[in-house]
């Protein structure tokens, strides 16, 4: 295990989730984040296909230093270079792509490849991917699949991701996650067409993962 491994799995291990935020207005993703924020998450994704990621991810670097912002859905090496120019300090990919890797190594920030199967999963850690996004975890079963690869992939750090939520989260950890991805459950839609910030981040609060 790198260095850089050691340091990203110890954040993981800490804060158990990532908060992903996927916003089609740039004012609206740092309200999201900064609610997030304020809910107790430290670890904010900010999706490169998002209005003005790279804005957002800049000025979250400058408003929460405490924070740890990175980027996901990278799709190609270019994404991933601007990106990092940003102030990214992690990413996250949906696919597998071996160039990613060594940009992001480059630059001494980890890069989570996303896969599913067995032998895609054993792929992106054979390439040396800083854990693996299982993605998307609803379709194949949540917390029984994670359960499942335990015994013959035991050694390699997976965060499953698409279709967690702060109920199924605790099952996915204890199945053997070392950290999950909360996407959409962390704004439900109604709580954010009425822009209920205080509200969302105290319901953030009271289902924090520290308490998984």
């Amino acid at each position: 295990m790198t260095p850089l491994q050691q340091r990203w799995f110890a954040q993981l291990r800490e804060h158990r989730a990532i908060a992903v935020i996927r916003a089609t207005d740039w004012q609206l993703g740092i309200k999201m984040a900064e609610t997030a924020i304020n809910g107790g998450l430290k670890l904010i994704e900010i999706t490169w296909n998002s209005d003005q990621a790279g804005h957002i991810i800049a000025t979250l670097r400058e408003k929460f230093p405490q924070a740890i912002i990175g980027t996901g859905t990278i799709l190609t090496p270019t994404d991933l270079k601007e990106a990092i120019a940003c102030g990214a300090t992690f990413a996250f990919s949906p696919h597998s792509d071996r160039e990613l890797i060594q940009i992001a190594h480059h630059q001494d920030i980890p890069m989570v490849l996303g896969a599913l199967t067995p032998s895609e999963i054993y792929q992106a850690w054979h390439w040396g991917s800083d854990g693996v996004k299982v993605f998307p975890i609803k379709s194949v079963g949540g917390a029984s699949f994670i359960r499942c690869l335990q015994a013959p992939l035991p050694q390699i750090p997976l965060i499953p991701t698409g279709g967690v939520s702060l109920t199924n989260g605790p099952a996915l950890i204890e199945a053997g996650a070392i950290a999950v991805g909360l996407s959409s459950d962390l704004f439900p839609p109604a709580m954010l067409a009425k822009q209920e910030w205080p509200e969302l981040s105290q319901r953030l609060q009271q289902h924090h993962p520290s308490q998984w």
